[in-house]
């Protein structure tokens, strides 16, 4: 990892590190160049650091495929609804829509606002706009004076001291609403906000717990002001930001999970302005630290329900929807400000294998927790196994406070970190997912790409170029960390690309109409060993992870007619463990694929397009715990009488049931008998 960091470092801070990018051809770049600025579109302004990849207008991207399909889903479900389930929405007892009355001020609204708003930017969905634009409006219209917006009831709520946390999530949602309308009162509304943030003295600003380990939001926000307006003060505002926010430049200093999620990157944020390296690696220090000490399993996440407790690193360890998409947003911004794709390929893993089995397939219900080990997801209460006490593992669109508010903003803004602009004129595709987008690039031209994949559960990406008139410009793939064999063709023509893994493909050239690349990413069988958590096993192919095929019986259990709520049982076996062929272990398993699913749902059991075929054996002492969640593990290689038998692996983000990190059988002399733990919670 500090390899990673350090190309990271280097690529950014100098410049001539970068190979000459300015001839036609196929090669291998580390990223774009930022020895230049685009000419199109909005970048880091001086003094900031450039960034190697800028984000396009919302409207420049349209999703296709199956992730549209799960934007759709997204607003027939409860998020597209919630004003009917929660009490949170009721506009008539709202402060965010009268700031001098009503209870309801805190982060609910924004929270559902920034996915909700989102959702009908991408979708261009009329019906979801005038919603979003009635709180929207109410939110511009509740400015002060003294430049306050939102709830009077946040200016003292701290012991007389502002509570800037809420307004610090609204803040996303005004910005996102200037990016698809333009509308200069956005603006407006920033400056006289953080002009009146300016004068609030050191020792009142971010006083509270949320505010100050959340402060790297409200850094970001200021950021995209000064692009925009160039006053310098805000820089000065930024610092003051920083000094008071809690010191994720130093190390991770809080282990609630969504905080991590949310705030480890807040010292590369600061690094755009401070140009200090070291602020620059600690992100990935923090990472590194959370997922080496709690994250020794698959799906991109790490065992915190809701903190990280020491001990407490098994595979049945879950944490909550809300961090899964805190960290795909994190991930997508620090690619875009540092251009490495490691973050992109960490956003894709939870993604693609945590956060579609956190909710139903038809996203009309979601658990606050999910884990990569969870063999029944009911309503009973599993603390102190899970720290939550409660029904954390109930399907319900009805509860889980946060979560149900907050995870909406996951597909919108995955979808809108598909492709970026580059500051050569040129364009990136980042983030794999049938999609076209229209953009400038050199020569103030307009073009459209049409990407066409299944990605990932397919192993080919095609683009198609439409042109009114020839263009010359680069383009840039990402080529995943776990691709070691990846392949391009343009317009039918193979070019060698060789050391292509974790780094970008660049193609530069005249483009004319209908040209076409065609970026192959071979994917195979591969094993991660957890050595640091029993030396349990995960199955991947490409960027899926894949898990026991558990038969899921759904039983009805409260919510409402239209919204009902259900648990999850198991109607199969869970407890095996594989066979592996000791001299050949990816050679123990066969993919089987599967036509594609006409409904476009590929992350469930009857959609998966993708099976893989193992071998293993039940382990008859592995069983449920007194708590109802899978026992932990033991040491593999585990003994087991029992005959081998031929299993079914799916994705990790089908299975709302799921075992993901497997033991291992063996009968040799180091395999284990395994013994029922005795455990004093």
């Amino acid at each position: 990892m500090l390899k990673k960091c350090a190309v990271a470092c280097a690529m950014m801070l100098c410049g001539s590190v970068i190979p000459d990018q300015s001839e036609d051809g196929v090669s291998v770049v580390e990223g774009p160049p930022t020895t230049k600025r685009n000419e199109f579109y909005l970048s880091n302004r001086d003094p900031l650091q450039p960034n190697p990849l800028i984000k396009l207008p919302i409207r420049a991207i349209e999703p296709h495929g199956w992730l549209r399909k799960m934007l759709e889903l997204e607003a027939a479900g409860f998020t597209g609804h919630l004003a009917e389930i929660s009490r949170f929405l009721r506009k008539e007892d709202n402060a965010w829509i009268n700031p001098k009355a009503g209870p309801h001020g805190w982060e609910e609204v924004p929270y559902w606002l920034k996915g909700y708003a989102n959702l009908a930017f991408v979708l261009r969905n009329e019906v979801l706009l005038e919603e979003a634009k009635t709180w929207i409006e109410q939110a511009i219209k509740s400015q002060q004076p003294d430049g306050w917006f939102g709830p009077e009831s946040n200016r003292t709520r701290l012991d007389g001291n502002p509570d800037l946390w809420p307004n610090m999530i609204m803040l996303f949602c005004l910005q996102d609403y200037y990016d698809y309308t333009g509308d200069e009162r956005v603006l407006q509304l920033m400056v006289k906000y953080f002009k009146h943030l300016s004068g609030i003295p050191a020792e009142q600003f971010l006083p509270d717990y949320w505010d100050k380990i959340r402060a790297g939001d409200q850094l970001y926000s200021i950021l995209w002001l000064y692009n925009r307006t160039g006053e310098t003060w805000l820089l000065d505002l930024a610092r003051k930001t920083h000094r008071n926010a809690a010191r994720w430049d130093e190390d991770v200093i809080n282990w609630h999970n969504v905080n991590i999620a949310q705030a480890f990157g807040e010292p590369t944020t600061y690094w755009i302005l401070s140009k200090r390296p070291d602020d620059l690696k600690a992100s990935y220090r923090n990472y590194d630290k959370v997922r080496g000490t709690y994250g020794q399993v698959p799906g991109g996440m790490f065992g915190a329900d809701e903190n990280a407790r020491p001990g407490r690193t098994d595979p049945r360890q879950a944490v909550e929807t809300c961090g899964m998409v805190e960290m795909m947003l994190s991930c997508e911004t620090l690619t875009w400000i540092t251009g490495d794709p490691l973050w992109a390929d960490r956003c894709e893993d939870v993604a693609f294998n945590s956060l579609p089995a956190a909710l139903s397939a038809d996203l009309k219900a979601l658990r606050y927790l999910t884990a990569p080990n969870m063999a029944v997801s009911d309503r009973k209460d599993k603390s102190p196994g899970v720290q939550n006490g409660g029904p954390m593992f109930h399907m319900n669109p009805h509860d889980h406070r946060c979560c149900q508010h907050n995870w909406g903003h996951a597909w919108p803004y995955y979808a809108q970190h598909l492709w970026f602009a580059t500051p050569d004129d040129g364009l990136a595709a980042v983030l794999y997912s049938a999609s076209r987008v229209s953009a400038t690039v050199s020569g103030a031209e307009t073009v459209t790409i049409e990407e066409r994949t299944r990605y990932p559960f397919g192993e080919q990406v095609t683009f198609t170029v439409s042109t009114s008139r020839p263009a010359r410009f680069p383009l840039y793939l990402r080529v995943p960390g776990w691709c070691s064999g990846a392949a391009v063709s343009v317009d039918g023509e193979r070019s060698p690309v060789k050391g292509s893994a974790g780094r970008y493909i660049r193609i530069a050239r005249l483009w004319r109409n209908g040209d076409t690349v065609r970026l192959d990413l071979p994917m195979m069988i591969a094993l991660r060993r957890w050595e640091e958590n029993h030396n349990s096993v995960s199955v991947d192919r490409g960027p899926l992870t894949y898990s026991l095929r558990i038969g899921e019986k759904y039983v009805r259990s409260g919510g409402s007619g239209k919204w009902p709520a259900w648990e999850i049982l198991p109607t199969t076996p869970w407890n095996y463990g594989l066979v592996l062929d000791e001299t050949n272990p990816a050679g123990s398993f066969q993919v089987v694929k599967r036509d594609w699913p006409s409904n476009d749902m590929p992350f469930t059991h009857e959609g998966t397009p993708i099976e893989i075929r193992a071998k293993g054996k039940r382990i008859p002492q592995w069983q449920l715990d007194k708590h109802g969640l899978v026992a932990e593990l033991q040491d593999s290689p585990v003994k087991s009488d029992q005959p081998v038998e031929t299993i079914t692996l799916i994705p990790m983000g089908a299975a709302r049931l799921r075992i993901s990190a497997f033991p291992v059988t063996g009968e040799g002399a180091d395999a284990q008998t395994w013994i029922e733990p005795e455990r004093s919670d």
